[in-house]
């Protein structure tokens, strides 16, 4: 695999903590390339999705640098074009869906970005049918199951066309089905990926490389089977 030597998200020395806590990062280093597929592990609490809030500007570092396709980023407006870039799928759906219809929310985003109806419609479209869920396009969103609202964040991300996707827990909820429908279209997506989850087989099958975070620190974590990237996380838990 060929990577770009010009990240496209990067943390420098990057430190975090909430109020009264310990610091969850210290001193964090970390590049995303292009073509990579990173799977970040850690105990729950580990700062794994502070990381990811981090990398969007909707967490700020105490100590450190975002860089984000090529440019420092410091300041709440200098994030805008970063969020239009870097298709985030948030832990819990109802964070990200909050249209009457499913059509309505994929739509959301190109609508967002400038694009006209016709234009946000036609684009939502094709990605409902490239994810197999044209059928929900006239859904009540608050009426479906947690499974098919994951499904349907997703689709509201990749309606936007990113660069980058940053997923948070993207199986959970999921049947079999759609956890391998999930499977087959990351896959085939060309963006490069930073992947949160405890779905050790499903990191397996995604993911290009890995990173563990533990006690604040990231560190690099290679491995070959779900078997083997459940033993390295126990051992540095």
């Amino acid at each position: 695999m060929e990577i770009n030597n010009v990240p496209l998200l990067a943390l420098d020395k990057v430190s975090f903590a909430y109020p009264r806590r310990p610091a969850v990062l210290d001193q964090v280093n970390f590049s995303l390339y292009q073509g990579e597929r990173v799977a970040l592990i850690g105990d729950n609490g580990a700062g794994k999705t502070t990381l990811l809030h981090l990398l969007v500007g909707l967490k700020k570092p105490l100590v450190g640098q975002v860089i984000a396709f090529g440019t420092a980023r410091d300041s709440e407006k200098s994030f805008v074009d970063v969020r239009a870039q870097a298709g985030f799928l948030f832990q819990d759906p109802d964070d990200q869906l909050f249209c009457p219809t499913v059509l309505e929310d994929v739509m959301f985003g190109p609508l967002n970005l400038g694009f006209s109806r016709i234009e946000a419609k036609l684009r939502a479209e094709q990605v409902l049918h490239q994810l197999g869920l044209e059928h929900f396009a006239c859904r009540i969103t608050h009426q479906l199951s947690g499974g098919e609202k994951r499904m349907i964040s997703l689709a509201s991300v990749l309606a936007m066309t990113p660069k980058v996707l940053l997923l948070d827990e993207p199986t959970n909820a999921l049947d079999t089905a759609a956890r391998q429908r999930l499977i087959d279209t990351l896959k085939g997506l060309p963006q490069a990926m930073l992947i949160v989850s405890h779905d050790h087989d499903f990191l397996a099958q995604i993911s290009t490389r890995s990173v563990v975070l533990t006690s604040g620190k990231l560190s690099d974590s290679d491995y070959k089977s779900a078997t083997e990237l459940t033993e390295k996380t126990e051992k540095v838990a």
